[in-house]
């Protein structure tokens, strides 16, 4: 992982000395990347690091969002045999599915918050559900939203406190950190308890109701 990390920087410091083409670069470099289960973290870190909060977000939200789709479209017509293999040991999955089968892209956006199946994992195991690919890609960029805004915004703050700002600027950066910190907390304790209640929901209904005996 140390030298996926250290690829992943020196890309990013790569990226950063290529003018007007590193909007375009960063986008295919964290597409090709994370569609290979490279962590989307740190490129969403750099991206905060490197282009600042509105336009890292924006990049990050459309890379992020091809991944998904890439991902999907791998899992649904290529590698539907390897994906499943992948998740046979996360016996949540199929009450997750069922999930999808029952709330749609609602429940599609709330997983996306939630740390229940890592990033990657959740790309390809969508392509496995009903789900069709439209409904996933949208409610996977809305879903993915929280996490990076805070992501690229952490990105940023490294950024401005590196630079020869001044303390005022430091510190409104600081508290909005700390602000967006604490709402994203909160919508993932939320996601997280609204996802965990419709997986126990399936698994109660995929079990049936208990014998009856005289």
């Amino acid at each position: 992982m140390t030298a996926i990390s250290d690829y992943l920087n020196s890309s990013l410091e790569w990226i950063q000395l290529q003018g007007i083409w590193a909007p375009i670069l960063f986008v295919i470099v964290f597409v090709v990347a994370t569609v290979a289960f490279a962590p989307a973290s740190i490129l969403s870190l750099g991206a905060g690091a490197v282009f600042g909060l509105v336009e890292g977000v924006i990049l990050v939200s459309i890379a992020s969002t091809i991944t998904a789709a890439t991902s999907f479209l791998i899992s649904r017509y290529l590698l539907r045999g390897w994906v499943e293999r992948q998740l046979a040991d996360r016996p949540r999955f199929r009450a997750i599915d069922q999930a999808i089968r029952h709330e749609g892209w609602k429940m599609v956006a709330l997983l996306r918050m939630t740390p229940i199946l890592p990033f990657g994992l959740q790309n390809y195991g969508l392509g496995l559900t009903g789900i069709s690919f439209w409904q996933s890609t949208f409610a996977s960029w809305l879903g993915l939203l929280p996490a990076i805004i805070l992501l690229v915004y952490t990105g940023s703050v490294a950024k401005v406190a590196a630079s020869g700002t001044s303390n005022a600027q430091k510190i409104f950066y600081s508290i909005g950190f700390i602000i967006a910190i604490a709402v994203v907390v909160r919508i993932t304790k939320i996601a997280t308890r609204a996802v965990s209640r419709q997986i126990e929901l399936e698994k109660n209904a995929a079990s049936g109701p208990p014998d009856e005996t005289d």
